[in-house]
């Protein structure tokens, strides 16, 4: 699976030589985040989790700055983002303002009165244009439990996130263990 991986990778020649990232090559030249090894994976993973669920179309940018900022293997914590698409975002918003909704009493803050959670309307034929405003008047409208679920939600997906990465790269590696073992023995 590396081999794959690395095949695709760019490597920090390529990437001085690209125009619109040379400004950019000694801050994306280094190995940390390229290389595949269990930490930049899981920080990748917990990283495009996060920035997953920043609004809007900043979510690739919010990825890549940080795993700049963090280290943490870049291509992956960009190609995690995608987890949050136009099909997902809905059920993720509803759990997020579930989740804000089940925290605020715990934190002392009082629910607003009538907080419901509603899909959002999008109008026919309102074009791109009327599809971004629409959203944009949906968020606004589920108010504090979504702000307040939105950073915890994402939050806790990066951390389940890195545990996971790191408990599978864990369990394929003493799986491989015991499997040379077997083949010793034979």
């Amino acid at each position: 699976m590396k081999k794959i991986f690395r095949k695709y990778i760019p490597d920090t020649e390529t990437l001085r030589r690209n125009r619109w990232l040379a400004p950019f090559a000694d801050w994306l030249g280094h190995p940390r985040l390229w290389h595949l090894n269990r930490h930049s994976c899981a920080g990748g993973v917990a990283v495009g989790l996060f920035a997953g669920l920043i609004p809007g179309p900043l979510q690739m940018l919010g990825a890549a700055g940080l795993a700049v900022l963090l280290r943490v293997n870049l291509p992956l914590s960009m190609a995690v983002t995608f987890y949050s698409n136009p099909l997902t975002i809905v059920p993720l918003y509803a759990f997020a303002w579930g989740y804000g909704r089940l925290v605020m009493p715990l934190i002392g803050l009082a629910l607003p009165p009538g907080a419901t959670f509603h899909a959002p309307h999008i109008p026919d034929g309102a074009g791109f244009g009327g599809w971004i405003s629409a959203l944009f008047d949906w968020v606004m409208a589920l108010g504090e439990p979504l702000l307040i679920g939105l950073p915890l939600l994402a939050v806790t997906l990066a951390a389940v996130g890195y545990v996971t990465v790191l408990g599978l790269w864990r369990w394929h590696l003493v799986r491989s263990w015991h499997a040379r073992t077997a083949r010793r023995k034979a």
